[in-house]
């Protein structure tokens, strides 16, 4: 059985099934259509389902519509929300949300509910991959187990992988073909076979030795980032209380050509992964008796961070004789980082909340984002500001918070009454700004 499966992969004879079309099951299924795949695509979002096939259109600011049209007219892609078609694949990829819950705890109900709809349609000879982030020992404990409830003898004739998803939404630079993958597989039979299909629509794949060890590799990718990001805010309050500017001492230091690799400060961390990879890591290591004192106190510096910055805004406020009650507030970028539509856990929406309830009108402007998105915590039935002169000034404060390329700094500049800037997107001092 694993001679033939491979040798379908190879032949391209395989169909993909992929669960979830968001920022990284979307570009997957495209990855494999243009390596000349058939994909059928599963999304319980009627909405995404209309746009692909009605409309061949794209929901995602860095995803083309022509990338999207040519997969459904050539007759590679196919969209669904009727997961009973999981019995036509070959391959199901599961792409799906791991958030957390009100406690930090790891949620992950979105990955075991949909592999209990799935489980009456599964049959001998598919592989099935996890791709979303989580603990370490997820695969053998929730999906394994689930998958011999059928009577299936994992690693003989049914197969079953960990490769982590590595999207970077919006960076020019990757893609998901060129971003090397880490598989991990529950048996040598299970990696063999999750190798050979990564290694037909990606440039290296690197196989490890278990499916734990590749889950712990995408944890350690991003607490190594929340960690550092966390010491850097961290440095940023203290450079703020020598006024100092922490994005000049940045710069400077990431002059030196060896042993610093430079992080910036925000407002808070945002995104599908740095916020909550953390505390997944936290959560299953009590379970063996370890505190991971350092990685929970970089979790705590980053989390106060909003606060922070709000305070910074009721300085500067103050020092115009103005209370943040009843201010009208311009909070400027809605997604978690600049030039992307997503708003995964943004910063933004934490600090509007904060703002609001300490009495603040706040408005926001985003290019990419027209009127706030129900989120998981946050919802505000606002739409996005347009940015120009009399909008402006009749802001109280301008908050930097997520900073497009495609906003116009020195007309905002020009036009505003006090800007908080909280990703150094000005250089210097000028009396209008205050470094958050």
């Amino acid at each position: 059985m694993k001679g033939q499966m491979i040798e379908n992969i190879k032949d391209k004879l395989s169909t993909i099934g992929i669960i979830g079309l968001g920022y990284v099951g979307l570009p997957l299924a495209l990855a494999f259509t243009e390596s000349n795949y058939r994909v059928i695509g599963f999304d319980r979002e009627q909405d995404k389902v209309d746009r692909i096939l009605r409309d061949k259109t794209s929901y995602i600011k860095h995803i083309s519509a022509q990338r999207i049209k040519s997969s459904v007219e050539n007759g590679k892609l196919d969209v669904t929300s009727d997961l009973s078609r999981i019995s036509e694949v070959d391959v199901i990829i599961l792409c799906l949300p791991t958030p957390l819950n009100q406690y930090r705890e790891p949620d992950l109900s979105y990955v075991t509910n949909t592999m209990d709809k799935i489980l009456p349609y599964l049959k001998k000879g598919q592989l099935l991959s996890l791709e979303s982030t989580t603990y370490p020992g997820t695969t053998e404990e929730e999906l394994k187990s689930r998958i011999e409830s059928k009577g299936f003898v994992v690693g003989e004739d049914f197969f079953l992988v960990y490769s982590p998803e590595r999207e970077d939404p919006g960076n020019p630079n990757f893609s998901t073909s060129t971003i090397p993958k880490v598989v991990g597989g529950i048996t040598k039979n299970c990696l063999d076979i999750g190798v050979i299909l990564y290694e037909n629509i990606v440039s290296q794949v690197i196989p490890v030795s278990s499916t734990r060890a590749a889950e712990l590799t995408k944890l350690l990718e991003n607490i190594y980032r929340a960690v550092n990001i966390g010491l850097v805010n961290e440095m940023k309050m203290v450079a703020d209380k020598m006024n100092i500017d922490i994005w000049e001492v940045i710069n400077a230091a990431a002059s030196k050509p060896f042993g610093f690799t430079p992080f910036y400060p925000g407002p808070g961390l945002g995104g599908h992964c740095i916020p909550i990879d953390p505390f997944y890591l936290t959560w299953k290591a009590k379970e063996y008796d370890v505190n991971t004192r350092f990685i929970e106190l970089s979790g705590e510096i980053n989390t106060m961070m909003p606060e922070w910055v709000v305070h910074k805004v009721m300085e500067g406020l103050n020092e115009q004789e103005k209370a943040l009650k009843n201010a009208n507030i311009l909070v400027l970028g809605l997604a978690y980082k600049k030039n992307v539509d997503d708003t995964r856990e943004s910063p933004s929406a934490k600090l509007m909340d904060l703002l609001i309830k300490r009495g603040a009108n706040v408005f926001y402007s985003d290019p990419y984002i027209a009127e706030f998105p129900k989120m998981r915590d946050y919802y505000f039935d606002i739409e996005s500001m347009e940015i120009n002169k009399e909008n402006l000034e009749t802001m109280d404060c301008v908050l930097i918070s997520t900073d497009h390329d495609e906003f116009d700094y020195e007309f905002i500049l020009q036009h505003s009454n006090l800007i908080v800037d909280t990703r150094g997107r000005y250089k210097g001092t000028h009396e209008k700004i205050i470094k958050a």
